[in-house]
């Protein structure tokens, strides 16, 4: 699929049919090589920076109730934020209504690390990764929703019940998950029930996380905004969570990221494919059980398309891409090379 406008997220929607977000504030439904626009209200979407229109999830129930669920920039009552909304798509993927706040107030600034990935669980919850905004305290304040993963209710919005903070005095911190983050862009699950992120670092160490309730994963660029610091630093209180693969300098500006699944990917199976932007390519990473790196493999083939945000793997196997140029972006269909 071509001629999208910085497309952020793509995903299915079953029948062979296609969601895409575009940054500027649009969904893009595709089926059978014909897309369509579907914008949505002006006065919902604010896009600016880094910050618009961002990660997209299906609810498991979609066939029956409709619902979509969308990570976007939105306008508060004093200037900005980012909020996680949930939408009824109609059954012809023509209109969106019944636009449903679960979570608001995401720090947003200027639309500098403004995260924002949403996945659904394996247990029902939804979980959102998020930037610090590029404000030096909020990664490591549990009063701030930002640089962190937060995870809720997709129903209804409140915080999870399992969550370590769940009876805290402050409402932002029974939604936190995880924090110590500094611009969460990739989240995905593995077959063994792991959660598992990808982030943006300064000018080195990108990571890779394995998520653990309630851990700290080191992000602390104070005083005001340091990115001289360490992406985890272990000068802290406490126990710092050290990521399970980082890119050292340079970076390759990791984003989206997907658990591969099925025989027919070969070696490739049971990795995780993250892609990147910077960098223009996909790394397929390995993990043993125990989640300790043993190689990546970045194909030569999925270097010549330019900036990779998202990627996704479709019930039949496949892995759909965007690419992030600004102009002339695509959604790629990449499926394992199939032995003559």
């Amino acid at each position: 699929m071509t001629g999208l406008s910085t497309p952020w997220d793509v995903q299915s929607l079953g029948g062979g049919r296609l969601l895409i977000t575009e940054r500027e504030g649009q969904l893009s439904p595709w089926r059978r090589g014909t897309r369509r626009t579907v914008a949505l209200p002006t006065d919902l979407v604010w896009a600016q920076g880094e910050t618009g229109l961002m990660s997209l999830a299906i609810d498991p129930g979609f066939a029956d109730n409709g619902r979509i669920y969308t990570c976007l920039g939105g306008y508060a009552k004093s200037g900005n934020d980012v909020r996680v909304l949930a939408w009824k798509l109609d059954t012809e993927a023509a209109t969106v209504s019944d636009p449903q706040v679960l979570i608001s107030g995401l720090p947003a600034t200027s639309g500098r690390h403004g995260g924002c990935r949403l996945l659904i669980t394996r247990d029902g919850a939804l979980l959102v990764g998020t930037g610090d905004a590029a404000v030096g305290t909020n990664a490591q304040d549990l009063g701030s929703p930002g640089g962190k993963t937060l995870r809720l209710n997709r129903r209804t919005g409140a915080p999870w019940p399992g969550n370590r903070w769940i009876d805290s005095s402050v409402p932002a911190t029974r939604y936190v998950f995880t924090y110590g983050h500094r611009n969460v862009q990739g989240l995905s699950q593995r077959t063994d029930g792991s959660l598992w992120s990808a982030e943006h670092g300064p000018d080195r160490d990108d990571e890779v996380n394995r998520l653990r309730s309630g851990g700290n994963y080191g992000w602390n660029p104070v005083p005001g905004y340091n990115e001289s610091v360490p992406m985890t630093d272990t000068s802290l209180p406490g126990r710092q969570i050290k990521a399970r693969w980082s890119s050292g300098s340079p970076t390759v500006a990791t984003s989206g990221a997907a658990w591969v699944a099925g025989r027919e990917w070969g070696a490739y199976a049971g990795t995780l494919a993250v892609a990147a932007l910077k960098g223009e390519r996909v790394l397929f990473m390995k993990f043993d059980a125990q989640g300790k790196l043993r190689n990546v493999r970045t194909p030569p083939a999925l270097r010549k398309y330019g900036r990779l945000r998202s990627i996704t793997q479709t019930p039949r196997g496949d892995l759909l891409i965007t690419t992030g140029n600004g102009t002339g972006d695509r959604v790629l269909r990449v499926r394992p090379r199939r032995s003559p």
